[in-house]
């Protein structure tokens, strides 16, 4: 497995820039081993990534690969995937990066339904650009920016993609690496906007600020807060405060924005020929 694995990372680039127990690893093995087990063509494969610790795993692959902006990633998918539609288009992006900065890029992916798979590595916090704190960062925790403990309530990422229309929506955490295999399995062969919300472990900036122990502490603790879906959805809400549904959260069809895109151009150029 680890000669098959490896061989979708760049060996002069290894070891990588990752602190120890940080989650980014088992995010990159776990794309890895997914896109390995679907058996694709590396030469269609696109990773885009913005600005954070996460973001660095499409510098490490060999698939071709665009290291934007901070918040841009989605938007510079979006332009990658309009102008080579038979791409398959991977976004790699934290949780402040994607749901923060590039928010509204987010949002609006989702609503037209861009054939793009996302994986959100949710740590908390922003990681690489000095652990401040992010929009899902616990109420009462401790960043560089909320020195006091954190005032704001965070909100769920995938209740904002459900919202927002995307087909496929997912959350796992890096405790269950069997699990975030399949759903990104899931995710990559959905037609349409898929993406998941993958909780990891930040122990050198979140972990010591929170003073949550070692990188296995922090890692234990999903088992806690993440609740496989069919059990968090008999839960009152009261027992739900603290804690999130895992698993596949949304799963349904619809038409993608090419799919609506190529019957407009059909119809454009039927009425053309008519006149």
């Amino acid at each position: 497995m680890r000669e098959q694995i490896l061989k979708y990372f760049k060996q002069d680039k290894l070891p990588h820039v990752f602190c120890p127990g940080c989650g980014n690893g088992e995010v990159m093995h776990a794309m890895a081993q997914a896109i390995d087990e679907l058996g694709w063509d590396p030469t269609q494969i696109l990773i885009v990534g913005g600005i954070g610790c996460s973001s660095r795993i499409a510098t490490y692959t060999i698939f071709d690969s665009l290291h934007t902006l901070h918040g841009r990633p989605v938007a510079f998918a979006v332009g990658a995937k309009l102008a080579n539609p038979n791409l398959k288009v991977i976004i790699v992006s934290g949780d402040g990066d994607a749901s923060s900065i590039g928010g509204n890029h987010l949002i609006h992916a989702a609503r037209r339904n861009m054939d793009l798979t996302l994986f959100i590595v949710n740590n908390y916090t922003y990681g690489m650009t000095g652990g401040q704190y992010s929009p899902t960062t616990p109420l009462g925790s401790f960043t560089t920016t909320s020195p006091c403990g954190h005032v704001e309530e965070p909100f769920s990422i995938t209740d904002l993609l459900v919202g927002a229309g995307a087909p496929f929506v997912a959350r796992t955490g890096t405790l269950y690496f069997n699990e975030l295999v399949k759903l990104m399995k899931l995710a990559l062969a959905k037609n349409g906007f898929a993406a998941i919300d993958i909780f990891t472990q930040c122990p050198t900036n979140y972990g010591r600020n929170n003073r949550l122990g070692k990188p296995i502490d922090l890692i234990k603790t999903q088992a806690s807060i993440l609740v496989p879906k069919e059990k968090y959805d008999l839960l009152e809400p009261g027992d739900r405060v603290g804690k999130f549904a895992r698993g596949v959260i949304q799963d349904v069809e619809k038409p993608t924005f090419l799919d609506h895109y190529r019957a407009c151009i059909l119809s454009t150029r039927k009425a053309v020929h008519h006149e």
